[in-house]
């Protein structure tokens, strides 16, 4: 395969990863939102008729930490997490495309460990059964879908760390952030 067949491939594949990663956000979103109705459908019921839904409070905690999670590719894909631009404001493109492949490396590595301690915890939950207090759902029905949130971050750091070290070559800082902002 020539070389430009396979940047095509790779642009290809990275603008399907792209999809992906903001249609999982997406699904976080909605998760939320679900979890705001459902509370505030509780709320309403324990008014009136002086009866919270059962178990509303371990759902929010199971739907949050679920959203929470895919949260993460999106915003490693966007440039969008915690940052001090403090300190980078005097500094170089080229040194500030560095720090994004760091950044990236070190996001990739904090990924595949919390996926395997996750993978891990996972199995636990399904050996010893352990369900919510007032409801028969089991807790590790949390972790699947934090997985493949981790997976996804993964790959998003990787794709991060790639352009930053596009942007190391090039001088540029991060060679896909502005054009990204306001891609949601």
């Amino acid at each position: 395969m020539s070389s430009p067949e396979a940047r095509s491939w790779a642009r290809l594949l990275v603008g399907l990863a792209r999809a992906v990663f903001k249609y999982w956000a997406l699904f976080g979103g909605l998760i939320l939102v679900a979890l705001v109705l459902m509370t505030a459908a509780s709320a309403v019921s324990n008014l009136l008729f002086s009866r919270p839904f059962r178990g509303d409070y371990e759902i929010v905690k199971h739907g949050v930490a679920i959203a929470a999670f895919a949260f993460l590719p999106y915003c490693q894909i966007t440039y969008s997490n915690v940052t001090v631009d403090v300190f980078t404001e005097g500094i170089s493109d080229r040194a500030k495309a560095a720090m994004v492949v760091l950044s990236s490396l070190i996001a990739a590595v904090f990924a595949a460990l919390l996926f395997r301690q996750m993978w891990f915890g996972m199995e636990d939950y399904i050996r010893y059964r352990e369900v919510m207090t007032s409801l028969p759902i089991p807790l590790w029905t949390a972790f699947p879908p934090a997985l493949v949130s981790l997976a996804l971050l993964f790959v998003a750091a990787m794709i991060t760390a790639a352009e930053g070290i596009t942007g190391v070559r090039r001088g540029a800082p991060n060679p896909s952030a502005r054009s990204l902002k306001g891609a949601l």
